[in-house]
């Protein structure tokens, strides 16, 4: 058995910092190419991602129906054959009509921003005598504009919404990867 060199052990970390600082600025490089895009292409980043989903619901229906059969009797096998058989139709249908698929996702998207609208202001008249409880508010009422404009704009927003929100996601991804790998390089040196 070889004995640790305690020499070689304190330079290492430096080592490691430098590489996995490098990566994440290399990632975070890509990310934020990639943000940009999205938001200066809203509607053809919003197909990639209509057609993301597609593929990963003929995914999840080919899972359904490979665990279908590792038993647990008649109703879960059968159970298990409809949710593949739906998943798979999902994706089909997503991939095979890309428009009205990312139509599909803006207004559940919608949806969805409208209810986390109301839950923030939920959380707000809860707690609305604490400190600091007034940025519930803020981030309730522009929630609640965001899934405003996407909802009474549809299908229209359809073009936009989701490629800019992913757009924007990857570009914020990016710069928060950024300065993680920045400071990474920074304490290995």
């Amino acid at each position: 058995m070889e004995m640790a060199n305690p020499n070689k052990g304190l330079r290492a970390p430096g080592t490691i910092g430098k590489r996995v600082g490098a990566w994440l600025i290399a990632v975070a490089s890509v990310f934020i190419v990639l943000g940009v895009i999205a938001i200066v292409e809203p509607g053809i980043a919003g197909l990639a991602v209509a057609i993301l989903v597609g593929w990963l619901l003929i995914f999840a229906g080919v899972t359904h129906l490979i665990t279908s059969f590792s038993g647990g009797g008649a109703g879960r096998v059968i159970w298990q054959v409809i949710l593949a058989i739906i998943y798979t139709l999902g994706g089909v249908y997503f991939l095979a009509h890309p428009f009205l698929g990312l139509g599909t996702l803006t207004l559940l998207l919608a949806g969805i921003i409208l209810a986390e609208a109301l839950l923030e202001f939920v959380a707000y008249f809860k707690r609305r005598a604490e400190g600091g409880s007034g940025w519930l508010l803020v981030n309730g009422l522009i929630t609640l504009l965001v899934g405003g404009l996407i909802w009474f704009h549809w299908p229209s927003s359809s073009v936009w919404a989701i490629g800019t929100l992913v757009g924007v996601n990857l570009l914020m991804t990016g710069i928060s990867r950024l300065m993680l790998g920045l400071a990474a390089r920074r304490l290995s040196t």
